[in-house]
């Protein structure tokens, strides 16, 4: 595992909600959506890490995800929707025309992709404490 990476991978996350919320804020729903994607997108990215897994592709990741998180129940189907869901917004928002988000839809996509970051921060934090009590 590449510790080093993984860090890196979960600060990115950490860092890119925090830039959603200053989209938000600033009243970019569409940057805001596909900020939040991406900090879900680094804080899978760096769960897959845990187990040396990972993926070149978006559509890999999200496999990955599904297969070794949640339909082992690691990851609940609930919370993985958020993820899954905003990669199909971020999708619409970046790349069909005439996609306009607002307050009323993205509001909520921002506290459950913060509850998304929270949790899969947790998950690779306690992965980690593990880790070390297994090698200690």
């Amino acid at each position: 595992m590449n510790l080093e990476l993984l860090r890196y991978r979960k600060n990115r996350a950490l860092e890119t909600i925090e830039d959603a919320v200053i989209l938000a804020e600033a009243g970019r729903w569409n940057a805001c959506v596909n900020r939040l994607y991406y900090a879900c997108f680094y804080a899978v990215s760096a769960l897959l890490l845990l187990d040396d897994r990972s993926s070149t592709r978006h559509t890999g990741v999200r496999a990955l995800f599904n297969l070794h998180f949640v339909r082992t129940g690691i990851v609940s189907k609930k919370l993985a929707r958020v993820y899954n869901d905003l990669f199909e917004r971020r999708q619409e928002g970046d790349y069909v025309d005439f996609v306009v988000f607002n307050a009323d839809q993205v509001l909520p996509w921002l506290k459950q992709a913060q509850l998304f970051v929270q949790d899969v921060s947790e998950l690779i934090d306690h992965g980690l404490s593990s880790r070390d009590r297994d090698e200690g």
